[in-house]
């Protein structure tokens, strides 16, 4: 088990230091280089079930819509049809390009984000693993650009620790499979790193991830990402807009799905949750501006049902 370090001050403001990448950002879309980072710092998932299902040959398999679903090819090949898909592949040099969807085979992964049925099928049979998912996220809305379906070709290259993880996943593969606390910290890193290499590949819509058309807003969610850990009031966040109280409200939670200290918190607990893998508890509601540590694990609980403690032993195992 990893003990604590001392966390930078860049680490302690910003808290998605796990989501840090050794590629450089430029492929990201959009005007922000640190955009991305700041929009994975806010999805959450919850592992539901984990499964290592097959695929005989000429067979298929049902990707039902209203579940989010991460499927990994562990063997073999298969396409994903139904939905609206969008693929990208990585070359032997590393470098991304967008591709046409084609099969899908050893290495490969893809997300189904739950909107429309989908089925996989093979002509020669594969071994898949699958993750049902829960969105948690605090800001979820902020997926409904991604198409039904996102294929990544050569994940296991372009990301071959988050594609270990996959691999792992589901019943009898190591010692923790059962632990719903490890497997859905693995999935949710899993599925984080295939919607960043889809993004840096140049698949996304234009202008995302930016959070906002509206620059008034968009320059305090900026805020809010860059430093969760100050002590932001409704009155100081309609400031910083130009809006009044209620006209701020109002077109936040129109713009984001959430109430504005309602949205801090989310950005607050996932920045937690990612600190915590490196740092105490003390340590991380400091970081994040609480003024004590008991106020810190109340509100951890409240918003991931765990205490600070528990999803730190949890992260660090």
């Amino acid at each position: 088990m990893r003990g604590p370090r001392t966390l930078s001050r860049e680490e302690a403001r910003r808290g998605t230091r796990w989501l840090r990448h050794e590629r450089s950002d430029e492929h990201v879309t959009g005007g922000d280089p640190h955009a991305l980072e700041h929009l994975l710092a806010t999805l959450d998932w919850r592992l539901v079930e984990a499964s290592r299902p097959e695929i005989d040959a000429g067979g298929r398999l049902a990707l039902p819509a209203g579940e989010t679903l991460l499927v990994y090819v562990a063997a073999g090949s298969a396409t994903a049809e139904g939905g609206s898909r969008v693929g990208c592949a990585v070359a032997e040099d590393a470098q991304l390009h967008p591709a046409p969807d084609s099969a899908l085979v050893e290495g490969d992964a893809l997300i189904a984000m739950g909107r429309a049925d989908v089925r996989l099928e093979s002509s020669a049979g594969a071994s898949l693993v699958m993750a049902r998912l829960r969105d948690a996220s605090a800001a979820a809305h902020l997926l409904d650009v991604i198409p039904d379906v996102v294929s990544v070709y050569g994940f296991a290259a372009l990301e071959p620790t988050a594609a270990a993880l996959a691999a792992t996943l589901g019943p009898g593969t190591t010692p923790r499979s059962g632990d719903p606390v490890i497997c859905g910290l693995m999935a949710t890193t899993v599925v984080l790193a295939l919607l960043r290499a889809w993004t840096e590949a140049g698949c996304a819509p234009a202008g995302w991830p930016a959070r906002s058309s509206d620059p008034h807003l968009a320059h305090v969610l900026e805020a809010i990402h860059r430093d969760p850990g100050r002590s932001w009031t409704l009155d100081a966040l309609a400031a910083m807009a130009t809006m009044s109280r209620t006209v701020f409200a109002e077109r936040f939670r129109a713009a984001t799905g959430a109430a504005p200290l309602g949205y801090v918190t989310g950005v607050r607990m996932a920045a937690a949750k990612a600190l915590l893998a490196g740092a105490t508890v003390s340590e991380t509601s400091r970081a994040l501006g609480y003024g004590s540590d008991e106020g810190f694990s109340r509100a951890f609980r409240r918003h991931t049902g765990m205490t600070p403690t528990a999803w730190r032993a949890g992260a660090v195992v």
